[in-house]
């Protein structure tokens, strides 16, 4: 354990610095002080923009309905999910979700992929709804992701799910093939990590794709909410404690829509300590493959555990697993209902009663504990967690992307 960081985290303590706060436990002039009131105000403030997020898709579903009903009626059509980055992680966590839930072919493509090779991922021949998640909609790989899909495409309908009605995506896409989604003013994060704008986007693109169960679906999203703030007050003293302790690696693990969560978590984690402390992600049978090899005794274990009784057995499987050989430097699992079977350094218990999250609404609050672990993390590591890249290289809207013209191809038979 690296004592200079458990130093001056004591010395945050006895300044009262997590004592009669406003977020996070910080109060809000030291949060200003140190360039960490965005971020630690934009995590604590989800379960609340989750409530807003779920009432503006309320007050919108008629017009989503009319816009979608007769596109997901259309024989043959597919649906991408695209984004950059967090955004990106988003139509990770959601395709198999949106799959099952519309009976659409379903896949999530990162703009970051479409832009340079346009012609692989769009279908020339099949209709096409593109679901487009964007905090600032000012990324200019998502920009021409949209651009080169016009261009390819003989027939495809936009979805714009942004946080930004200003953004350029939002203002360019305004015409009769499109819906632009905008999210609750909260959800527009000014800090350069994405927290609440993820969380959010995450969960409208949930529920629309479920518009005709919507008002079934408050209890969930009320389930979300107070989940998401049992995650805030009951555990955040244990997280800013793990986020202490010296590790120099940190594996996210989480299978399904998790699998989406735990790549997020794990970049998180790796940007707001700027790089510091080095992060991965995989599914639990895919760990198994090789990347389990980076676990060494330095090593942080974050285990994002399903509620599905199938998906568990294979998670318990790789726990005790682990359990016979390296197991890191501390583990820590988030659970809806306590695994007795198993030993951690630190559970996060979500539910003490008989109530059961479907598992991508759970899958939605499992990213605060990797938030919260990169704020603390950052503090510690005498960083600014509104803007931890000292040295510019991450920024909130990418900067240096230059998207050369593109012209469609025409494929000839050999």
């Amino acid at each position: 354990m690296n004592y200079n960081l458990l130093e001056r985290f004591c010395k945050y303590q006895s300044s009262g610095l997590f004592m009669n706060s406003s977020y996070l436990d910080l109060s809000e002039d030291r949060l200003i002080n140190m360039g960490a009131i965005h971020t630690a105000r934009e995590i604590q403030g989800q379960p609340e923009l989750w409530l807003k997020t779920w009432e503006v898709v309320d007050k919108q579903a008629k017009s989503l309905n009319e816009f979608l009903d007769p596109v997901l009626a259309k024989t043959n059509l597919e649906i991408i999910l695209v984004g950059a980055g967090s955004s990106a992680f988003i139509g990770e966590a959601l395709q198999g979700p949106i799959h099952k839930n519309t009976g659409r072919c379903t896949k999530a493509l990162p703009t970051t992929d479409l832009v340079s090779h346009p012609e692989l991922y769009i279908p020339l021949n099949a209709p096409i709804l593109m679901i487009s998640f964007a905090r600032s909609g000012n990324s200019p790989e998502s920009i021409a992701a949209v651009k080169w899909a016009d261009l390819l495409s003989a027939e495809i309908y936009h979805l714009i799910i942004t946080c930004n009605a200003e953004g350029i995506l939002a203002r360019d896409t305004r015409r009769k093939n499109s819906f632009i989604f905008v999210l609750p003013p909260e959800a527009d994060d000014q800090s350069l990590a994405m927290t609440g704008s993820f969380s959010a986007m995450f969960l409208a693109g949930l529920l629309i794709s479920r518009l005709h169960c919507l008002t079934a679906l408050k209890t969930q999203v009320e389930d979300l909410v107070k989940y998401g703030r049992i995650i805030l007050s009951d555990h955040l003293v244990q997280l800013r404690q793990a986020a202490a302790i010296n590790f120099k690696r940190a594996v996210f693990l989480g299978s399904g829509p998790l699998q989406g969560v735990a790549r997020e978590s794990h970049l998180k984690l790796q940007e707001l300590t700027d790089g510091k402390v080095i992060c991965k992600h995989d599914s639990y049978l895919g760990f198994r493959h090789g990347p389990r090899a980076v676990v060494d005794q330095e090593t942080l274990l974050v285990f994002l555990f399903s509620n599905d009784p199938y998906v568990r057995k294979y998670e318990l499987d790789l726990v005790s697993a682990i359990d016979n050989g390296e197991k890191g430097i501390y583990r820590i699992g988030i659970m809806e209902k306590n695994i007795e079977k198993i030993k951690l350094d630190l559970k996060i218990v979500l539910s003490a009663n008989d109530s059961r999250l479907d598992e991508e609404f759970l899958a939605i609050c499992s990213v605060l504990p990797a938030q919260i672990l990169g704020f603390f993390k950052s503090l510690l590591y005498g960083l600014k967690p509104d803007n931890p890249s000292a040295s510019g290289a991450i920024t909130r809207v990418v900067q240096g992307v230059q998207i050369y013209p593109y012209q469609k191809v025409q494929l000839q038979s050999s």
